[in-house]
């Protein structure tokens, strides 16, 4: 048999590049399919929610959800409704000073920022302030614009020292109606000093009794400890504010400072009481800064303030800028926090 009858006669690769397969012919017609404009229109955009809904907390101007973020009645973050905290009534006089302690052995809570802010929104409200500067580290006097390495006479002295004036001693600040008693590193010796005299519990509230008509509040920054210093805090304190920070290793310690105080009452100071916890350094975008909320409002209730602070930048910025965030930067969430908690805390019956 001749072989060229056997043989198949296969398409040259030019003619079969020239028909396209069905497969082929599918993608391509796809390919232009995606390439022609679409003579339809597409699906109507979905309508903008009502004026008088509540935005999402992540949509407003890169703020972190708190309290301030919540309007009247509405649920905060402590999972409660917000009541209404009116702006207070002028005061026709001053005095006596309510002296309320800012006290959590744990550091890195909140207690400068809070003892500064709140200060200044009180005395915003035109409630005459002290701010006393109770830590070693001087944090709240240098956060409010004094050069604690130049002072020659501080709270220190006052402590140990007799023939010191409380006045002369007392700074002014650029915010009308708050003052500060500075303190600065030497205040560290105080305890040793003080181990031996009689009554070492009840120094502070000496050296303060002079002043206390001169002033409608006064706030106490204590250290972050439970030592000789906090006690003597307590003990010239009418009230005590907890700032909490959001997370459970700062909660786990609320229980000894509680029981602490619980001592003072029973055998220093019969009239201390908390006046409240604060929740400090609150993001409402993590689940553990809810959880660690919800825990504490379900172990102490009513003692947990509605208002709650939320982390921010602009603390440290007013921090380095020798301010309170209140006129740092007046309209900042972190300031109407503040002056939000000036009213529940005058509304609760913190301050005069």
């Amino acid at each position: 048999m001749d072989s060229s009858e056997t043989q198949t006669v296969m398409p040259s690769t030019d003619e079969t590049a020239d028909q396209p397969t069905e497969s082929t012919q599918t993608t391509q017609d796809a390919t232009h399919a995606t390439e022609r404009p679409a003579t339809r229109p597409g699906p109507e955009p979905e309508p903008m929610p009502p004026a008088n809904e509540p935005v999402p907390a992540t949509n407003r101007s890169g703020h972190l959800p708190g309290t301030e973020e919540a309007g009247d009645g509405q649920l905060g973050p402590t999972g409660r409704p917000l009541p209404s905290f009116p702006e207070p009534q002028p005061l026709t006089a001053h005095g006596p000073a309510r002296v309320i302690a800012m006290c959590n052995q744990k550091g890195g809570v909140g207690k400068t920022t809070t003892t500064i802010n709140l200060g200044a929104a009180l005395a915003e409200y035109g409630r005459k302030v002290l701010l006393v500067d109770f830590d070693p580290q001087g944090a709240l006097s240098v956060g409010l614009g004094i050069a604690t390495h130049d002072l020659d006479v501080t709270v220190y002295n006052l402590l140990t020292e007799r023939g010191h004036d409380v006045r002369d001693v007392i700074q002014h600040t650029k915010v009308e109606g708050l003052d500060v008693l500075p303190a600065n590193i030497d205040l560290s010796a105080a305890e040793v000093q003080l181990v031996g005299e009689v009554a070492r519990e009840q120094i502070l509230a000496r050296v303060m009794r002079p002043i206390l008509d001169d002033y409608d509040v006064i706030l106490i920054d204590c250290q972050p400890s439970l030592g000789l210093l906090t006690v003597n805090a307590l003990t010239a304190a009418h009230g005590v504010l907890i700032p909490l920070e959001c997370e459970f290793f700062a909660m786990r310690g609320v229980a000894l400072l509680v029981e602490t105080i619980e001592k003072i009452t029973d055998r220093l100071n019969p009239r201390l009481q908390i006046d409240g916890i604060l929740a400090t350094m609150f993001d409402g975008r993590t689940l553990h800064s809810r959880e660690v909320v919800a825990s504490v409002v379900e172990h102490f209730g009513d003692q947990v303030f509605h208002t709650v602070i939320s982390r921010t930048v602009k603390f440290p910025d007013a921090t380095l800028a020798a301010e309170p965030i209140t006129t740092y930067d007046s309209t900042h969430k972190g300031a109407g926090a503040y002056r939000q908690l000036a009213r529940e805390l005058i509304s609760r019956g913190g301050a005069a």
